[in-house]
């Protein structure tokens, strides 16, 4: 079941539907809102699908994809397989990451938070650390 909170900032494009998949980089599951999803969809197709490390890619980006819809009563029924992947227990995680949002079992969640904590100044300053005079600060 979804936060009402969550329901309620997804009203908008609850009635489009969503797409559920696997995430690439984390053991957890990516809820796409569909305009998300077609607007991403338009990037992967122009790739070179004659190209083996883009049909591959390709191949795996999507394994797995299923079209999902949140019911009247804000629940969101997750397909076994999914489930297994994120190896999804009894209590989850919805998380908002920026323009989707994810899934993750408690403890995987956890886990991956207690993980990156340590390096969470560095890759910070890294991704997000620019120059002053980006700002007009002299």
């Amino acid at each position: 079941m979804l936060p009402a909170a969550l329901k309620k900032q997804l009203s908008p494009v609850l009635q489009n539907g969503f797409v559920l998949k696997r995430a690439v980089f984390q053991p957890c599951l990516e809820l796409y809102p569909m305009t998300e999803w077609q607007s991403l969809m338009q990037k992967v197709n122009k790739l070179n699908r004659f190209k083996k490390k883009n049909n591959d890619f390709i191949r795996r980006f999507t394994a797995g994809v299923r079209m999902v819809e949140v019911d009247s009563t804000g629940r969101l029924l997750i397909p076994k397989d999914l489930v297994v992947f994120a190896d999804i227990s009894k209590e989850i995680v919805v998380s908002s990451a920026i323009n989707i949002v994810e899934i993750w079992d408690k403890t995987k969640y956890e886990q991956a938070i207690d993980d990156a904590t340590g390096d969470f100044a560095d890759l910070a300053e890294e991704v997000m650390g620019q120059d002053d005079d980006d700002y007009g600060i002299s």
